[in-house]
């Protein structure tokens, strides 16, 4: 959820920032691709509701791709439309969480195989890495956000 904190550890985060569209949160995310393939852009709202369901806490995201005006496509971007992601997380008893994810995105455009292959063999395994080492070093400072 903590945006900034996302630009500190994902190294592929070109831009991202939320902003107000009336009442809902919007983010802009803008990926990098490696050359010579162009980024890619996403534009989505996002929700979090927090549950106790018999004395487990349970936190739930929910986001899917949005079209706003004040967010056009740019030239030399794809925007990719077609995104939704929902993710349950449950404290494991321990030090330790249960991470349910539902996942999926179109990215558009003409990707090589050997970009899918790399992203199946090593860059979703990796980007997991990542993501559970910054898990592990947010701080309790952090954790307003």
């Amino acid at each position: 959820m903590d945006l900034d904190y996302r630009k500190k550890w994902d190294q592929y985060v070109k831009a991202l920032h939320e902003d107000q569209n009336g009442e809902d949160k919007v983010i802009y995310w803008e990926v990098k691709y490696p050359f010579p393939l162009s980024n890619r852009d996403y534009v989505y709202a996002r929700e979090r509701r927090d549950l106790n369901i018999n004395g487990r806490n349970i936190f739930v995201i929910l986001a899917k791709s949005v079209s706003v005006p004040h967010y056009p496509e740019k030239s030399g971007i794809i925007r990719v439309n077609g995104y939704k992601q929902s993710l349950a997380i449950e404290s494991d008893g321990g030090n330790g969480c249960k991470v349910f994810m539902y996942y999926f995105d179109n990215p558009g455009g003409m990707i090589p195989s050997w970009l899918i292959n790399w992203a199946a063999k090593s860059g979703v395994p990796n980007f997991l890495k990542d993501m559970q080492k910054a898990c592990k070093g947010y701080t309790a400072k952090d954790s307003s956000k």
